[in-house]
C-alpha cells in the first residue's frame, strides 16, 4: 500500500530529524521510500511564539496495517525526543499519515486523510511536489487543491 507521510519539526536541529526520520521509517523491512517532496518553511501553527517548521511530505510502500504504521511513526517520533505536552506546540518531530492508498479510516487514533490537509499550504505544496495527479478522496487532484491555499509564509528551503 502506498502512504503518504507529512514530515515536519521545528525543534533543534529540525533539518536533521526530518532527514533522518526517512532513514527511519525505511529502516522497518515493511517499508521502502519511493520519494520524498523538497524541504519547505513555514510558519508556526500552534500557541505561543514558535520557530519557523521544515515540513515535507515522503510516500513509501508499506506492507504495515494502518495502526501499526501509525505505532511505528510514533515510535520514530519519540526516538526523536518528541513531547506530546501542549496541542499544536513546537516539537522535534512530527509525523502525520495523510492517505494510505484509496483508505478512508475514522477512529479515535486514527483519521485518513489527514482531516486538516485540505486546509494547509505546508502539507499540499510538498505533497504535489511528489503526487501533483494524485485524485484525492474529496474528487480534486492535489494540484488543484494546493493552488487553491494561501502560500504566504511558505518557502522552499535554502540550504546555508
Amino acid at each position: 500500500m502506498l502512504a503518504f507521510i507529512a514530515l515536519g519539526s521545528n525543534l533543534d536541529d529540525s533539518l536533521t530529524h526530518v532527514r533522518q526520520a526517512i532513514e527511519d521509517i525505511s529502516q522497518h523491512p515493511a517499508n521502502s521510500v519511493v520519494k520524498h517532496s523538497a524541504w519547505y518553511t513555514s510558519k508556526a501553527v500552534g500557541p505561543g511564539s514558535q520557530p519557523d517548521y521544515i515540513n515535507g511530505v515522503a510516500c513509501f510502500e508499506t506492507t504495515l496495517a494502518p495502526i501499526e504504521l501509525l505505532d511505528y511513526l510514533q515510535s520514530i517520533e519519540h526516538k526523536h525526543g518528541r513531547e506530546r505536552s501542549v496541542r499544536w506546540g513546537a516539537r522535534t518531530l512530527d509525523l502525520d499519515i495523510l492517505l494510505l492508498d484509496n483508505q478512508t479510516i475514522d477512529t479515535e487514533r486514527l483519521s485518513v486523510p489527514h482531516p486538516r490537509m485540505y486546509e494547509r499550504a505546508f502539507v499540499m505544496t510538498p505533497l504535489n511536489d511528489i503526487a501533483s495527479g494524485l485524485l484525492l478522496p474529496n474528487n480534486n487532484t492535489v494540484c488543484n487543491v494546493a493552488a487553491q491555499l494561501n502560500q504566504s509564509g511558505l518557502a522552499l528551503y535554502v540550504a546555508n
